[in-house]
């Protein structure tokens, strides 16, 4: 049963393990750091939260503008799918709206591993020795004991015929799943110098 933190009395502040300390026992400078922080975050709470709303208007806006192009023609627009790119008359400015899909994999990777493996023993020892690397490579998870999604697709851009390891190869695209996509909109703004397109920077921690 949740209960309602009780109210801190007058005089005190609450430290970081939930102890209560009379304000005339902590330092100024601690006060002066504490007020700081909580300022600062308080601020970037609220910028946080108006550039989501900022993220959320301009995928409407993008979303919007193509379903007015495609009805030129009758077609109906499908949704906010796919990758979409749109530059300004005069080239000055360009919006990217990306749709990253996460792929994850289910326990037919496992039969993957399993007939790449027999390929690789049946396969005479030394001239495979480096794909055999590359296959182990391939299957090592992270820290969060994640497969790398990169590292197993690109074992399908070998070419090898052998008839096991194509059919580990099926096995790997069976077991693929999209489990979810995210959505990224990005702004650039081209360098009349270069005539490249840089950044708008919304990331103030990159900035």
């Amino acid at each position: 049963m949740n209960h309602a933190a009780s109210p801190i009395p007058s005089g005190y502040w609450q430290d970081a393990t939930g102890n209560l300390v009379p304000v005339a026992k902590i330092k100024d400078i601690d006060k002066d750091r504490s007020r700081t922080v909580t300022e600062l975050c308080e601020q970037a709470k609220t910028e946080s939260a108006r550039l989501l709303g900022f993220k959320v208007t301009s995928m409407q806006a993008v979303n919007d503008f193509v379903a007015r192009s495609l009805a030129e023609y009758d077609v109906k627009h499908g949704g906010a799918k796919g990758n979409v790119t749109l530059v300004s008359f005069d080239g000055r400015y360009k919006v990217i709206r990306q749709m990253q899909a996460t792929i994850t994999f289910d326990e037919r990777l496992q039969a993957a591993k399993a007939l790449i493996d027999e390929c690789i023993q049946s396969w005479s020892k030394g001239s495979n020795a480096n794909i055999k690397v590359l296959v182990n490579d391939a299957f090592q998870v992270d820290a969060a004991g994640k497969i790398s999604t990169g590292r197993v697709l690109g074992l399908r851009r070998l070419d090898i015929t052998d008839e096991k390891w194509l059919r580990a190869m099926q096995a790997i695209s069976d077991s693929m799943r999209v489990a979810s996509t995210k959505p990224y909109i990005r702004f650039y703004e081209r360098d009349e110098a270069t005539g490249d397109y840089v950044s708008i920077n919304l990331d103030v921690a990159a900035a």
